[in-house]
C-alpha cells in the first residue's frame, strides 16, 4: 500500500536558546518588541512535513509517496529522499526560487519561535493528485495555501481517503474554507493549540468536528493525545522518552505512525498508541529525521 503525503520540503535552521523566551520577552513592551537571543548552536537539517511524515512512515515500514516542490537548492534533498528508498515521483522541482526554509529557535522549556521562507512550496498547487496515484490514503499536511485546497478536492474526485492537517497554515485559511476541508477529509489531526483554533473559525466544537469526520486526534505533547469519534474522546497517554533533546519533528513523527496503522485499518486509539512510541523516539534525537525504529520494541508496531 501506498501512501501520498502533500505538504512542504524544507531546510531547516534549527537553533537552541539557553534561556526562557518568557524570561526575555516582557508581555507590556510588545509594542515596541526588539529583542536578541544568543544561541550558540546552529544546525541544518532535512525536514518539512512532507518529508518529515515520509521519513517515518518509511522507517515503520510503509510506502510513502511525498507530492511536494523543491527549489533550485535541493537537489542533496531529492538525493536523499532516493537513498532513503523513497518514491520521488510526485516531487516537482521550481528553478526560479529556493526550497522553503524553516529557521527554528528552541527555548529550554522546549518552545519555538520558527520564521519560514516558503520558497518553491507556493507553486505546489502545479502538482496534481489524479486517479493514478497509486495510493490508497494520503494527508494534505502544511502546504501552500492553494495547493491544500486543491489537493482536498482532487483527492476526493480520486476517491482517496485523507487526513487534513492544516498545522501552521491553519490561520490562513477562514471558517468557510475550514469547513469545507474537514467535510471532504476523513480525518482530522491538530495539536491543541491548534485545535482551538480551528473550533473557533469552523463554529464547531472538538465533538462536533469528530462527528463528521471518521476520527480526530488532538496532540498535546507530553500530555499525549486526545481521540475523538462520534463525539467521544479517548485519551492517549505520551510515552516517556529517554532524553528531550529537540521537540523539531515530533507531531511529523506521530502523523507518520497515524498513517501507517490507517492503512492497516487500525484504530485511531491504536494509531495513537504507535504515534506517542514514534514521537518518544524522535525528542530524543536532534533533527526531524535522525531518529531510527526498533520494530521489535514497537509492541503496535
Amino acid at each position: 500500500m501506498a501512501a501520498l503525503i502533500c505538504g512542504s520540503l524544507a531546510f531547516d535552521s534549527i537553533m537552541t536558546f539557553q534561556g526562557r523566551f518568557a524570561e526575555q520577552i516582557l508581555p507590556e513592551q510588545l509594542h515596541i518588541l526588539n529583542v536578541s537571543f544568543l544561541v550558540p548552536t546552529l544546525r541544518r537539517d532535512f525536514g518539512g512535513c512532507a518529508g518529515n511524515i515520509a521519513y517515518s512512515l518509511k522507517l515503520l515500514g510503509g510506502n510513502p509517496k511525498p507530492m511536494a516542490m523543491l527549489g533550485a537548492d535541493g537537489g542533496d534533498y531529492l538525493a536523499r529522499l532516493q537513498q532513503l528508498g523513497i518514491d520521488t515521483c510526485f516531487v516537482g522541482k521550481a528553478d526560479d526560487t529556493y526550497t522553503a526554509q524553516a529557521m527554528i529557535m528552541t527555548d529550554l522549556d522546549n518552545n519555538q519561535i520558527t520564521a519560514f521562507h516558503p520558497g518553491a512550496m507556493m507553486q505546489a498547487h502545479h502538482n496534481r493528485i489524479g486517479p493514478d496515484a497509486g495510493a490508497q490514503i494520503g494527508i494534505i499536511a502544511p502546504d501552500g495555501r492553494d495547493a491544500m485546497l486543491q489537493h482536498a478536492e482532487q483527492f476526493c474526485k480520486a476517491g482517496i481517503p485523507f487526513v487534513f492537517d492544516p498545522g501552521q497554515q491553519l490561520p490562513r485559511f477562514d471558517g468557510v474554507e475550514l469547513r469545507a476541508l474537514v467535510e471532504q477529509a476523513s480525518w482530522v489531526t491538530v495539536n491543541d493549540y491548534e485545535g482551538k483554533l480551528l473550533s473557533d473559525r469552523t463554529g464547531w466544537s472538538i465533538a462536533e468536528l469528530s462527528r463528521r469526520v471518521r476520527g480526530l486526534i488532538v496532540t498535546m505533547g507530553a500530555q499525549g493525545s486526545e481521540v475523538w469519534v462520534d463525539g467521544v474522546a479517548t485519551r492517549v497517554p505520551a510515552c516517556q522518552p529517554s532524553a528531550v533533546m529537540d521537540p523539531t519533528g515530533c507531531g511529523d513523527a506521530y502523523r507518520g505512525a497515524l498513517l501507517f496503522g490507517l492503512e492497516r485499518g487500525w484504530s485511531l486509539v491504536r494509531c495513537a498508541q504507535l504515534g506517542s512510541h514514534l514521537g518518544a523516539l524522535k525528542i530524543a534525537q536532534e533533527g526531524p529525521q535522525n531518529y531510527t525504529v526498533d520494530l521489535a520494541a514497537l509492541p503496535s508496531a
